[in-house]
């Protein structure tokens, strides 16, 4: 069993002001498989004062500088990558091709992309008379999710060490055995002292310090929507910046001139890949009512594919969900869809036969659902999809956008003019075509309560830039 107890602070580790522990449960056995301090309100001052008096330094630090760090950081990441993986799989049941290709790959492709991006970012900028300076905001709360720890983690660290920040990091309790061995690693590249700072613990020990602190320059928080708003109004009173990638109920729609196979095929394995805990999942597949049998029957076929169970298993595309908090919540949504009248195509309540130990849920697709059920309105964030059928392409558009959510939508169709027209019309900060995803410099973020600001890519450095503008000195 792994023993987390340490928190990283002013280039050290060091023990917890005041000892508490929390475990941490492997979900697929159920059993303790870490043990992680908790953090307080003074684990929060400590590691807040390394981070403003590093920043004295460090935020007027060279580009190049920034770029010998990243590179260390980078070359850490590889040497540690197996080490990375394996505490994604241990922390949230994710199989291990998925663990080691798309959870740890993506944290070295951000780093990777932060590189690339500082190499060339210009942040100067002539306008009218006058010098615009982009500048590092200060130090940085971060507070990331335990559903894409690594991705979430790296996207938001990346781009602040890129620019000059300083931060302190909160990964989730939930699943922090990856941001552990991150920590190690920027530990081994050599980060100056102060420079990046992390301390465990929940939301109500350490993010509400962290976000309320008057000496945070700025919050980046993932998660849910309730507690982005939580840590809105706690930073509120300080005028800090905030950026949140929250939840999202994203519509996919399956247009007349579609491919059938392969655009239900892709629908129902995303909205699958890792187990269904993701933000941006395609979760409601809205379908021409003339289609709808064929779809349905096409997506029975690729959901029965899915192979449930033991992460360590090479065979296995679905591990569990993260946690029984998880667990009973998907099963109350399932039950609640099973009342409201949808259809169930496949899957149902209860675990998958012959697992009985382990958060595993059956993948479940309901049809015959309409946009005031619940399970169109509330994210399930579990493998769980619900297809509504509709009568034209407005009334499609109208569902669509019929949510308090707007993080990303999907459109399937041949005839790209169309395609592109319907994307448009989507209110949601990511779209995409056909099964194509964005790479890492697409900015990734929402609208409405999805959230707001962008990550990834260049567009990701602008959160953690203060806007300065010199006039009359050139």
């Amino acid at each position: 069993m792994r023993v987390y107890d340490k928190f990283y602070i002013n280039g050290q580790w060091v023990d917890p002001v005041s000892p508490a522990t929390i475990d941490v449960i492997n979900p697929a056995t159920e059993q303790t498989c870490a043990v992680i301090s908790n953090g307080s309100a003074a684990d929060v001052d400590l590691a807040v004062a390394a981070a403003r008096k590093a920043f004295e330094t460090f935020g007027f630090s060279s580009r190049e500088e920034r770029i010998e760090l990243l590179e260390a950081i980078i070359a850490a990441y590889q040497a540690r990558f197996e080490d990375l993986a394996d505490a994604v799989r241990e922390e949230m049941g994710a199989p291990t091709k998925l663990a080691s290709q798309a959870q740890t790959g993506s944290g070295l492709g951000h780093l990777g992309t932060a590189l690339a991006v500082l190499k060339s970012y210009d942040f100067t900028e002539s306008l009218g008379n006058s010098t615009i300076l982009k500048e590092p905001i200060g130090v940085c709360g971060l507070i990331t999710p335990w559903n894409w720890p690594l991705n979430q983690i790296t996207c938001k660290v990346a781009p602040a060490l890129a620019v000059g920040c300083t931060m302190v990091l909160k990964p989730s309790e939930v699943a922090p055995l990856s941001g552990y061995v991150f920590s190690e690693i920027l530990a081994e590249a050599g980060v100056p002292a102060g420079v990046y700072n992390m301390i465990n613990g929940d939301g109500a020990g350490v993010g509400t310090a962290l976000s309320g602190h008057p000496d945070v320059d700025m919050m980046s928080f993932t998660g849910s929507t309730r507690a982005g708003s939580l840590v809105a109004q706690n930073a509120a009173p300080t005028v800090k910046r905030v950026t949140q990638e929250l939840g999202g109920k994203s519509p996919n729609i399956l247009l007349d001139d579609a491919e059938l196979e392969s655009a239900v095929t892709f629908s129902v394995e995303r909205m699958f890949n890792n187990t269904g805990q993701s933000c941006n999942a395609p979760s409601r597949l809205l379908v021409p009512r003339a289609l709808k049998e064929e779809v349905e029957k096409l997506a029975v076929a690729v959901a029965e594919r899915s192979v449930v169970g033991d992460p360590t298993d090479p065979a296995t595309t679905m591990g569990p969900v993260v946690s029984q908090v998880q667990f009973d919540k998907i099963q109350g949504l399932i039950q609640k869809g099973i009342d409201e009248g949808a259809t169930v195509l496949c899957g149902g309540t209860g675990r998958p036969e012959g697992l009985e130990t382990g958060y595993y849920v059956r993948p479940t697709i309901f049809s015959d659902v309409n946009n005031d059920m619940t399970i169109a309105r509330e994210e399930i964030f579990g493998p769980v999809l619900c297809i509504l059928p509709y009568d034209s392409v407005d009334e499609a558009i109208e569902v669509a956008n019929d949510t308090p959510y707007g993080l990303a939508g999907y459109v399937q169709g041949q005839d790209m003019e169309r395609v592109q027209a319907v994307a448009r019309r989507i209110r949601a900060g990511n779209i995409g075509v056909n099964g194509t995803a964005g790479d890492l410099n697409t900015p990734f973020g929402g609208y409405k309560q999805s959230g707001n600001g962008r990550e990834w890519g260049p567009h990701g450095f602008s959160d953690y830039l203060e806007i300065k503008a010199v006039s009359g000195a050139a």
